[in-house]
């Protein structure tokens, strides 16, 4: 008897050992590629852990372009501002509002993590996807003859792929779709775009951030093919410096467009970073658990 227990103790020993040796470590994500979910102009792959709150203030100053006069815009009168709330009810999903000075805008906006970029390479790539619809809050005289409540509305979606590529470097490529229900004269209602970003980290508080967006002009769907009028939107470039501390990520930065949400980015931003259309920035970024 105490043979035959034996003898099934080595099996069962021996099978657990076999299934060991079979089931293969996880490959965990990688660590965060991003301190934040916004870069810059952009949004970043990142959604914060489940049940957090992300606060976020951001405010634009006007073009440098009169320089010390009004002390490279800091000064200088028409300053864009926005505040923006994002919470992540469940993981992988997030969910906000945002309002800018600009336009009185409202803006609505869902952020989905599809894939993780993983520690071993299972996974090469992190993907999201990112959507927003914008109400346009001016009095209705701003929007002329025949009037309604649907000319307000504004849409944006962008795909995202990033990658951490080491301990200090992360980037980011992009595109997106933009439809406006209205536009002034001479601009499209619909625009693809696509954007360069990323992060170069060179101390464990500091990155330098830097971006660049440019809008599409595809002849098969302007509205303008032959009309002089047409004004196309104009490149966003951007470089800035992270500061992250224990609570909160500050951004302080120069960019060549004034708009807080990137449909008005894509689609009306009318600064050229090659003739002074530049302007400082900063944000301010803070998570809350609950």
């Amino acid at each position: 008897m105490r043979k035959i227990v034996t003898i099934v103790n080595l099996l069962v020993c021996c099978s657990l050992f076999v299934q060991a040796q079979e089931e293969k470590p996880k490959d965990r994500p990688v660590r965060s590629p991003f301190e934040s979910g916004i870069l810059l102009d952009n949004q970043t792959t990142v959604i914060p852990y489940k049940k957090t709150l992300e606060y976020t203030i951001q405010h634009k100053f006007s073009p440098m372009s009169n320089g010390l006069s009004d002390l490279f815009g800091i000064y200088a009168p028409g300053a864009n501002m926005r505040m923006h709330f994002a919470y992540v009810p469940v993981k992988n999903l997030q969910i906000g509002y945002g309002l800018s000075l600009q336009n009185m805008y409202s803006d609505f906006s869902v952020k989905y993590n599809i894939l993780e970029q993983t520690r071993k390479n299972t996974v090469p790539v992190a993907v999201a996807v990112f959507a927003n619809m914008a109400i346009d809050g001016r009095n209705a005289e701003a929007f002329g003859k025949n009037y309604s409540f649907g000319n307000r509305y504004s849409y944006f979606t962008q795909l995202i792929i990033g990658r951490r590529v080491n301990d200090w470097l992360s980037v980011q490529a992009h595109a997106n779709f933009t439809h406006f229900n209205h536009t002034r004269t001479g601009v499209d209602h619909d625009r693809f775009g696509v954007g360069f970003n990323g992060r170069a980290k060179f101390s464990p508080q500091s990155s330098i951030l830097f971006q660049f967006d440019s809008p599409l002009m595809i002849k098969s769907i302007t509205e303008h093919r032959d009309d002089e009028r047409l004004e196309p939107a104009r490149p966003n470039l951007g470089v800035g410096w992270e500061i992250r501390t224990s609570t909160h990520v500050f951004h302080i930065y120069i960019a060549s467009a004034k708009g807080m949400i990137p449909q008005e980015n894509f689609v009306h931003n009318t600064y050229d970073f090659t003739d002074g259309g530049m302007m400082f920035g900063f944000s301010m970024i803070r998570l809350w658990n609950f």
